[in-house]
């Protein structure tokens, strides 16, 4: 079964193609000129993947050494993510299935985040949790077979990856901040500032209260430059331990409540080297299986989609010419 999947939810223009197997190409085309403006530009975006597009599908097709006549399935994003951004993605899948007869399968981004762990040969096996954080979505789920998912909670505010940016924006780091902060923490010391962590009941986040925090502690110093520069892997490390120590906690918390042996990191903020460590001290304390992806399957990209859009295929969820993109997604 080779499968070719398309991603373009938010500022990454990636295709891939898997074989039922293995991924045999996984390209990703990046938009820095989001850089400038320290954070995403819908409306460029959404050009950006115009332009990328059909040179980012042929380049997936070329490393693959496959041609479109030898695809079976077309599985594209069809939501959560900008709708302009969605439509650009969509609509070129939706003429490839015209043009060729292919079938189409629309993949949930954040299902395809998951999903991203089953790329492997070791698969994790149900139930297990999915702590899923990224830059628009922080939450806890529970997968009890392929596709059946209970949210068991969410973030109230801002989602982890999107603190992470928006903080990094106050120490005056480009965007996207979090592998900066991630970088800098690991030459500081998470112990030097302390910055609060919402204490929510259930497996509820909040990180608008530590935006805060950090934003009027920097306002207290005379010259908040020159604080920065002088602390700034300090500031890192603390931050990064505040935004990643209420996620482990709920997900020990989860963990022991419905008694689960597997736990999987899924995400962009997945790929935090902090979290990464703080999950597997978990993990052996607790003696469960932790499954995280590969950097490469961590942020926005289309190997998650193409492995998503088989699972889907395998099971007969096939949809048709009429699929429509949403911008809000359960």
């Amino acid at each position: 079964m080779n499968v070719l999947g398309i991603e373009s939810s938010c500022d990454e223009t990636s295709a891939s193609v898997w074989n039922g197997t293995s991924i045999l190409s996984n390209v990703i085309a990046s938009q820095a000129i989001h850089e400038q403006f320290g954070g995403v530009v819908p409306e460029l975006a959404s050009r950006a993947h115009q332009q990328k597009i059909w040179t980012t599908v042929e380049q997936a097709l070329l490393e693959a050494k496959l041609s479109v006549q030898n695809i079976d399935y077309i599985a594209v994003t069809n939501g959560p993510g900008l709708m302009g951004a969605l439509l650009v993605g969509l609509s070129f899948a939706k003429g490839l299935a015209l043009q060729t007869g292919k079938p189409i399968i629309g993949v949930n981004h954040m299902d395809a985040h998951i999903y991203a762990n089953f790329i492997g040969e070791t698969k994790p096996e149900f139930p297990f949790l999915a702590l899923t954080v990224s830059g628009g979505h922080t939450q806890i789920v529970l997968v009890k077979n392929f596709f059946e998912h209970e949210l068991l909670g969410q973030t109230r505010d801002d989602a982890a990856g999107e603190a992470f940016d928006k903080i990094g924006k106050m120490l005056g780091l480009t965007y996207p901040a979090g592998p900066q902060i991630d970088k800098l923490a690991k030459m500081g010391n998470k112990k030097t500032f302390k910055f609060p962590q919402a204490k929510l009941d259930g497996y509820e986040f909040s990180y608008s209260g530590l935006k805060t925090s950090v934003l009027y502690r920097l306002k207290k110093e005379a010259e908040p430059e020159v604080f920065i520069a002088q602390n700034l892997n300090d500031l890192c490390a603390s931050i990064s331990d505040a935004i990643t120590e209420p996620l482990v906690k709920k997900i020990k918390k989860a963990v022991l409540e419905y008694d689960v042996k597997t736990v999987v990191l899924a995400g962009g903020v997945s790929a935090n080297g902090m979290l990464r460590s703080k999950m597997k001290t978990l993990a052996q304390h607790l003696k469960l299986n932790l499954f995280v992806p590969d950097m490469a399957y961590c942020t926005d990209n289309a190997a998650m989609i193409a492995i998503t859009g088989a699972l889907k295929a395998e099971r007969g969820m096939i949809d048709t010419l009429g699929l429509k993109p949403f911008a809000s997604l359960s």
